[in-house]
Formats: C-alpha cells, sequence, structure tokens
C-alpha cells in the first residue's frame, strides 16, 4: 500500500501511468538495504580524516571518539538543524508582530497573548499602542540571550517542579540562539566525545525549542490570527477544483497565506479570477502552513481547506489544478519544480530558504509589504489559469473529507466550562484512560503513507485514550476522518461518552509541530491542578512516522519534559549501547522520561497503556 488515503493512492497511480517520478518511487529505488553503519549512527564524515566506520576491529575513529559518542554527536547535530529552523519562523513571525496595527494587513485579535508574553520578558503593557513593535524587539533579543543566563521564558511557561528538576541536572536553558551556538559547537570534530554530556546538551536545546521559541511564537501567532477554536473544515486532495484559480500555501508559516485568504475573499480579487474565464478564486491549504491556517480560519468557497501532509504535495499538484504554488519555508521537495512544470503550476517561494532548481521567480515574503505580495500573487495565479487549462490539466474527482479543527488550550477549556476539573474527573474516575500527544511527522520508511500514524491514534481510542494530534500526523487523522464527530463509534466505551458530553471527537486538532510547546504548557497545567510532577501524569507522547530534523529536536524536549515518548521508525542509533540504555532504561532516573521504540503498532500501544495504568495506580485512581 503506498498509502493510508484513497486519494493519494489514486494519484500515485495516475503519475506512475504517466511516466511522473514521485517521492513513492524514489524510496523504492532506494532499496530495502541501506548503510548499516548509517543506520546504526556509527559512521562520521565531520572531517578530512574520515569517513570512520565503527567496527570490532576498529571500536573509535581516527580522532578517538567511540559509538556512543559518534552517534550521539550525529544525532546532536541533526537536532541543530531543526532548531534553527524552528528559530527563523519565530524570527518572521516577530518580524510580523511588529508591522500590526489597526486596520493594517496585520493587526493585533488577542491582545491577551501579547499581555501575557510581555509579563514573561518584563515588559510594560502600556502604552498599548506601542506593545506589538516592543515586544517584537523583546522576543528577537531573547532568542540571543547568553545561553548561561535562564530564559526567563521558561520560568513563565515551565511546571516549577521541572524547572527545579533542569537546573539540578544543569540544562535549564538560556537563549535558543545562544544554546543552538554551544550545542554545535560541542559537534565540532575534538571537542565533546562524552555521550553523556551531548545527550545532556540535546535535552537543554530541546527545553530551549520548547519554551523560547515554540511557545511565544505560537501566542504571537494567536494574537496576528485569533487563538484558534473548534470549526468545521474540509481536507484531502479532492477539495482542488481545477475550474477555480487555485493558489496553494505550502510550508510551515501562515503570515502570506492569511494575507491572501484577506486578499482573495475581496469581490475585486474574485472578479478578476471571474475576468479570465474562471469559478472564482481559491486558496487551498497544504501541509503545517494549511494546518495554521484551518486551525484558524473558517473554510468556506475561498479558503477551501487543507489537502494532507508533506507526501501529499506532489500529488497536489498533479492534479492539475493548482495555478500557484506558494512556497514558505520547511517542506518543499527538490524536485517539485518538474511537478510543476509538467502540470502548468509556477513554484513560487515566498521564503528565502527557499531553493528549488527550475522554480520560477519569488515573491518574498516582507510583513510591510504583504498586502501588494498577496495581490502580485493573485495577478500572477490569474495570468496562468489560461495557460493551465490550455495544456487540459483539470483535478480529477478526488475525495472531500470533512473534520473538526480548532481545539487549542483555550477552546479546550472552553468545552469544559472554564476550570480542567472536569477533564480530571473523567480521568480520575478511569472514564478516560489517558491523554496522548501524538506529535508526528509522515515517513515511508516501514509503511505506507499515514498507515502506522492512523492504526496508532485508532488503537489509543479503542482505549478511551484521548488524543492531541499535532504535525504532519495531525493531516493523517483529519485525512483519515477520526478528527470528525463521527469517529466517536471508534472509541472505547468511557471515550465514546466524554466526546458525546462535549460534543467534541476523539482525536483533537491541536495544530502543527509548533505546538508542542502549547500542549507542554497544557500538560504542565494539568500537573500542578493534581499537584504532581509532570512524570507522574497518565500522558505518553507518540511520534508514530517521525521524518526529520525538527521533529528529533521535540523528541528531545518530550523527555526533557519527563514524558514516555514512543517513537517510530528506529532513530539512527541503535550502533551505540550506553547510549540505548541512556534513553530507554536509565532516563527514567534521571529527567523522568523515557524513549520507546516500537514499529508495530499494537505493541507499541500496549507498552503505553501499560505506562498509563502504572502511572494510574502509583496516582491511586
Amino acid at each position: 500500500m503506498d498509502s493510508y488515503h484513497t486519494s493519494v493512492n489514486t494519484m500515485v497511480q495516475r503519475a506512475r501511468a504517466a511516466g511522473e517520478e514521485t517521492v513513492w518511487d524514489r524510496m523504492a529505488a532506494q532499496g530495502q538495504r541501506r548503510c548499516t553503519f548509517c543506520e546504526q549512527g556509527i559512521r562520521c564524515s565531520l572531517c578530512s580524516q574520515g569517513p570512520c566506520r565503527i567496527t570490532p576491529k576498529a571500536p573509535r575513529g581516527v580522532c578517538g571518539i567511540d559509538a556512543d559518542g559518534m552517534a550521539m554527536r550525529n544525532f546532536l547535530l541533526q537536532n541543530t538543524m531543526g532548531t534553527a529552523t524552528y528559530m527563523y519562523h519565530a524570527n518572521e513571525v516577530y518580524k510580523t508582530l511588529a508591522e500590526a496595527k489597526p486596520g493594517g494587513t496585520f493587526e493585533v485579535k488577542d491582545w491577551g497573548k501579547l499581555e501575557t508574553l510581555a509579563g514573561a520578558v518584563g515588559l510594560d503593557v502600556e502604552p498599548k499602542d506601542t506593545l506589538p513593535k516592543r515586544l517584537s524587539t523583546a522576543l528577537i533579543a531573547e532568542l540571543a540571550r547568553d545561553h548561561k543566563d535562564p530564559s526567563p521564558l521558561v520560568k513563565a511557561f515551565a511546571p516549577a517542579p521541572r524547572q527545579k528538576v533542569w537546573e539540578e541536572l544543569g540544562i535549564f536553558p538560556g537563549g535558543c540562539l545562544q544554546e543552538n551556538t554551544v550545542a554545535t559547537a560541542n559537534c565540532l570534530t575534538n571537542v565533546n566525545g562524552d555521550y553523556v554530556s551531548l545527550a545532556l546538551k540535546g535535552l537543554r536545546l530541546g527545553l530551549a525549542v520548547t519554551y523560547g521559541v515554540q511557545v511565544p511564537l505560537e501566542f504571537v501567532q494567536d494574537a496576528l490570527f485569533g487563538t484558534p477554536t473548534p470549526h468545521a473544515i474540509k481536507t484531502d486532495l479532492g477539495i482542488i477544483d481545477g475550474d477555480y484559480v487555485n493558489i496553494a500555501v505550502n510550508g510551515h508559516e501562515p503570515m502570506m497565506g492569511a494575507a491572501l485568504i484577506d486578499a482573495a475573499r475581496t469581490e475585486a480579487a474574485q472578479a478578476k479570477a471571474k475576468a479570465a474565464g474562471a469559478k472564482g478564486l481559491r486558496i487551498v491549504g497544504s501541509i503545517e502552513t494549511g494546518q495554521e491556517l484551518v486551525q484558524r480560519f473558517e473554510v468556506d468557497d475561498v479558503f477551501v481547506g487543507l489537502t494532507g501532509n508533506w507526501l501529499n504535495e506532489e500529488l497536489a499538484v498533479a492534479t492539475g489544478g493548482l495555478d500557484v504554488f506558494a512556497a514558505d519555508m520547511n517542506c518543499t521537495v527538490p524536485t517539485l519544480a518538474d511537478t510543476c512544470h509538467r502540470h502548468g503550476t509556477l513554484l513560487v517561494p515566498v521564503s528565502d530558504l527557499i531553493g528549488v532548481p527550475g522554480m520560477d521567480e519569488g515573491v518574498i515574503f516582507d510583513p510591510a509589504k504583504a498586502a501588494d505580495q498577496a495581490q502580485q500573487l493573485i495577478t500572477m495565479a490569474v495570468a496562468n489559469y489560461p495557460k493551465r487549462r490550455a495544456m487540459g490539466n483539470g483535478a480529477p474527482e478526488l475525495r472531500t473529507g470533512d473534520a473538526v479543527a480548532g481545539f487549542s488550550t483555550e477552546s479546550i477549556l472552553g468545552a469544559l466550562g472554564g476550570s480542567l476539573d472536569p477533564l480530571l474527573d473523567v480521568i480520575k474516575n478511569g472514564t478516560l484512560k489517558g491523554v496522548a500527544g501524538l506529535v508526528s511527522c509522515t515517513t515511508l520508511r516501514d509503511s505506507g503513507q499515514d498507515c502506522m500514524t492512523v492504526e496508532i491514534a485508532k488503537e489509543l481510542i479503542k482505549n478511551d485514550v484521548l488524543v492531541l494530534a499535532m504535525g504532519c500526523g495531525n493531516a493523517a487523522v483529519q485525512v483519515a476522518g477520526l478528527e470528525a464527530p463521527e469517529a466517536k463509534e471508534l472509541a472505547g466505551p468511557g471515550l465514546k461518552a466524554v466526546c458525546e458530553l462535549l460534543g467534541i471527537p476523539p482525536v483533537l486538532s491541536f495544530g502543527t509541530c509548533t505546538d508542542t510547546g502549547r500542549i507542554m504548557v497544557l500538560v504542565g497545567a494539568i500537573a500542578d491542578a493534581l499537584g504532581v510532577d509532570v512524570p507522574a501524569l497518565p500522558v505518553v507522547a507518540t511520534a508514530p512516522e517521525y521524518m526529520e530534523q525538527k521533529a528529533t529536536i521535540d523528541a528531545m524536549a518530550a523527555l526533557a519534559f519527563g514524558l514516555y515518548t514512543h517513537v517510530n521508525p528506529v532513530p539512527f542509533v541503535t550502533g551505540a549501547p550506553r547510549l540505548v540504555q541512556l534513553v530507554t532504561q536509565d532516563l527514567p532516573g534521571v529527567t523522568g522520561g523515557k524513549l520507546a521504540v516500537e514499529t508495530d503498532a499494537k505493541e507499541a500501544v500496549a507498552a503505553m497503556l501499560a505506562h498509563i495504568g502504572t502511572k494510574r495506580e502509583a496516582l491511586g485512581i
């Protein structure tokens, strides 16, 4: 099976019949057998003396590093890339905040979030009209806070018992930019070869990302675009209708997408599209940019919803229904321009991070010019529409699905009547066994797209575990129908009763990978309400199909936070026995967190349920 989703399988077969290559074909070309040294994390090519490989006859690299140090150093270096990308996103959002003003392209919709952040970094709320610009400056400065100077954002948003643990371990972070500098410097040849020291640096970096980047980043996006509230959305590739001028917004940043939605909802923009012979103009959400937008914007005949996760992007173009593919930072595959050229789509980068061979001229996002840039993209799309249609391109009939998005911490509290008590009560009395945070990508490493993610989610809800989904894995369960109210029929009796009482699905759409910080704030609040530290909670994290470097730093944060963290596929560290023992056996006695690696969905959930049961017993519930 290529994918869990029928629409994707249809498009993969259609692309193959047309002689087009997709990620599925490239995966097959790589073959099942890979470099065993790379798979185990015991190959290094950082310096000119390599590449070095660890073997029984050569247990150390030329520099002297052993298997555990090499594997952890490789892993930490991966994490620095994910951290840098998160910081880039945050910096762009903060610069956008500086341009916010009443009646502008960007204006503050949730002042409470800005006031909370201002309090965290020691800013006066008044004068209110200058707060966006002052807070923007302060948050950019916080990124660069010295690594030896404890971050006030961590102090403001992390649970007090956790902070004490981190201080004792020496992993309480400073500013994320400086922490990333230190972590990267540790990966230089002949600087740090101690796997324990490197692992602690990774845990510290994870905390810097969570509290120093993800939490303020999402708070600012809430302030600018509205804090998510539950509403119905449309999903899957069938939302693309080739009779319309279609602009897909793809990546991880919602700013250009939000400007496009506002512009596309005007009569003038719609009239321009109709004058070109189209039925109208539509904005199509793709991967995490689309996910950010569906959490906050109503889906209608202009903003039509979310196609799916990153593996869908070539197929979305291959439907022949897109005029402009606007690519911001993260997750634009290097072959996409070829696919776009075949189907009459313009590949337009809107971030200076994006570099794809053969892409069209960029419209690089500038918050001060966003309204004009949105109009520029619309003009390009409208002009392209007749050319695309002349190629005979039109989207085929594909499935359109339904889901409910927008379950922020605030909306969950709203559904509970403003207090965590109802949730705590149903956990205490056993109606709900626990809560799982599903924070995942999607990968073809071991199974078809989203197959493992959907099976994990189904097993959890069947066993009365409420699932909060984030990242590309969120799109997996949205398209699979698990975030629709009807999915309560797949839940166990306790969770089904909760769904019926609160009018919610059994899997809640909690946002994107950047919402990892938001869920940790929520879990911390639950721990505080119960009067316990985080590791005592019947809460687990799962990444059933993690893929890239942002996912690995999220995992480090979860382990530092004290969570049981399941991952699949098997990380590239298995050639480092002491490192494996540290993260799977010893870490519960250090941070309270534990890494669980399991490739079988039922076995993975059984282990999560056992962990939840142990925590419930210890709490006496």
